[in-house]
């Protein structure tokens, strides 16, 4: 059983479709899309999908495999169900739904049912909050006419998470889920959403990405990564500048005269990540996949270490991944938990994932899910 076949299942109901849209792995460029800086991140396959019946009222009504409760809303009383909060997972259908009508003016809104179900690990930093608006925006532009189009949506996903759910993220997550490709990255420019799809030829180098989901959970709309962007506007407001995408490794040297020790390396990281992403994609370009590594490295050990947004899980994945002769490795996500990343030689993964194993039980950690990724499609219409 699929995602779409378990939403179309849950339905309950004759659906007029089934829309999906998938998780993301973040290859390098961590934090810098709210600073406007570069990001290059890849559609997973792990998709969460979202089945559509039509009411006879003016009710959204959502239910998800992940709750046993369904949650009704009437879109009069959108505005203020949002405005209220509290509404958990259905935050982000209901959501998209509110900044859907925001944004598009023109659609011709109605009642709907909308079941979800999904097989993108939650918690895992693999953006299945992006992969739900991604689905439920696909299904709503379509079933309320209202013409967006894929850059829109994403921004439409954005909203509903940054305003409805109250988590401070950028739009890199839904600008993935909405634009993957087979086989690619997508370089974003998270100042003007100016994107490129970059071939990643993974499989034909014989590498994969391996993925070591720890199974400690984050939350963005918590404390941790709210500090972590208010240190990120104070140096921005310190040299005068709109964000730190304005600034380059040349002004590291000023940063660390006038900024106070942890809002330095809070902006050290951002500016050599947005350079490491430029390297990255360069790298590729001119030698493939297998030039990159050293650059994921650099990546974690910057957010381990300026940026804090790593855990002892965390290093251990990318340590034991490194070790057991993985090309590069670095956490991946918002941090405080989640997933390691590692592109390794196909051929080393059986090994791999038995030493990552062993080393959390050794170290008394819970065992964690570790799996591959392959870069794939983002949102469609799938029945």
């Amino acid at each position: 059983m699929t995602a779409v076949d378990d939403a179309r299942t849950l339905l309950a109901a004759p659906a007029v479709g089934v829309w999906s849209a998938p998780g993301r792995a973040n290859l390098i460029g961590e934090h810098t899309d709210y600073n406007e800086g570069f990001v290059f991140p890849f559609a997973i396959a792990q998709r969460t999908a979202a089945a559509v019946a039509l009411r006879h009222d003016d009710v959204i009504r959502v239910r998800s495999t992940f709750s046993p409760d369904a949650v009704e809303v009437s879109l009069g009383e959108l505005d203020a169900r949002i405005a209220a909060g509290g509404l958990d997972w259905a935050g982000y259908p209901l959501g998209v739904a509110w900044a859907l009508l925001r944004e598009a003016p023109n659609a011709t809104p109605r009642g709907v049912d909308i079941a979800l179900a999904s097989d993108v690990p939650v918690g895992a930093g693999l953006s299945s909050s992006a992969a739900i608006e991604g689905a439920v925006a696909s299904a709503l532009n379509d079933v309320w006419n209202a013409g967006l189009d894929k850059v829109a949506l994403a921004r439409v996903g954005r909203i509903a998470e940054n305003d409805a759910v109250g988590a401070p993220t950028g739009i890199m997550d839904q600008m993935a889920s909405m634009l993957g490709v087979a086989d690619a990255a997508t370089f974003l420019d998270c100042r003007t959403l100016e994107t490129r799809a970059v071939p990643l030829g993974f499989a034909h180098a014989g590498l994969s990405i391996l993925v070591t989901d720890t199974l400690v959970e984050h939350a963005h709309s918590t404390g941790g990564y709210r500090e972590r962007r208010e240190a990120c506007e104070r140096g921005a407001a310190a040299f005068g500048v709109a964000s730190l995408r304005d600034l380059s490794v040349d002004d590291l040297p000023r940063a660390e005269q006038i900024l106070d020790d942890v809002t330095f390396r809070r902006v050290r990281h951002v500016i050599t990540e947005n350079q490491r992403v430029l390297d990255t994609v360069a790298a590729l370009d001119a030698d493939g996949p297998a030039a990159i590594g050293e650059l994921l490295v650099a990546s974690h050990a910057s957010m381990r270490d300026d940026f804090e947004i790593s855990v002892p899980e965390l290093d251990l994945a990318v340590e034991t991944t490194l070790a057991s002769g993985a090309l590069g490795a670095r956490m991946t996500g918002g941090g405080f938990g989640g997933a390691a990343i590692a592109l390794i030689p196909t051929g080393l993964v059986p090994a791999a994932t038995e030493a990552v194993l062993a080393a959390f039980a050794a170290s008394g950690f819970r065992a964690p899910n570790v799996f591959t990724v392959v870069p794939s499609e983002g949102a469609r219409r799938d029945a």
